[in-house]
């Protein structure tokens, strides 16, 4: 089915001729993620923080640990970025790292208690762009929002 779109109706072809960037699921969430990214990194800049940074301290939330390369999967970055990322982060004191008790060839980070305090801060800055976004939409279609989004990225991973 590739070049098919779903619809209430079926399935149709995406075609060339008929195409409106207005139309194309893609253009949106490009928009999107980019204006919430730019709109986030300047409050986050205030305090001292970046979007790789915000990343992980969103990831690595109460009592949660990750290895770096799940942290790079989840952040969509390349192993060796997300290694340099994790490093000046464990500089600044917002995560400490160790070897994996079971494993100990993987590198298991966690938050410092600063990590904490920042990822507290990054999150009550964060938030306020994630209610201009989402305040006004339903939760029910926040919901089926990430579902789709999903089931897109599963799809996309085969």
């Amino acid at each position: 089915m590739a070049g098919k779109k779903n619809t209430d109706d079926g399935f149709y072809d995406l075609e060339e001729e008929r195409f409106k960037i207005d139309e194309w699921p893609i253009y949106w969430l490009t928009r999107v993620v980019s204006l919430y990214l730019t709109q986030s990194e300047g409050q986050l800049k205030r305090i001292g923080l970046d979007i790789p940074s915000w990343r992980v301290l969103m990831f690595l939330g109460k009592d949660q640990s990750a290895s770096v390369s799940e942290l790079a999967d989840h952040a969509i970055a390349k192993l060796s970025t997300m290694t340099k990322i994790i490093q000046r982060m464990q500089a600044e004191g917002l995560v400490e790292c160790s070897p994996r008790e079971n494993d100990g060839r993987v590198t298991e980070v966690r938050l410092t208690e600063r990590g904490f305090e920042a990822r507290a801060d990054a999150w009550a800055v964060s938030h306020r762009t994630y209610e201009r976004a989402f305040g006004q939409v339903p939760a029910k279609e926040t919901k089926a929002l990430i579902t789709t989004l999903s089931r897109v990225f599963d799809a996309l991973k085969r």
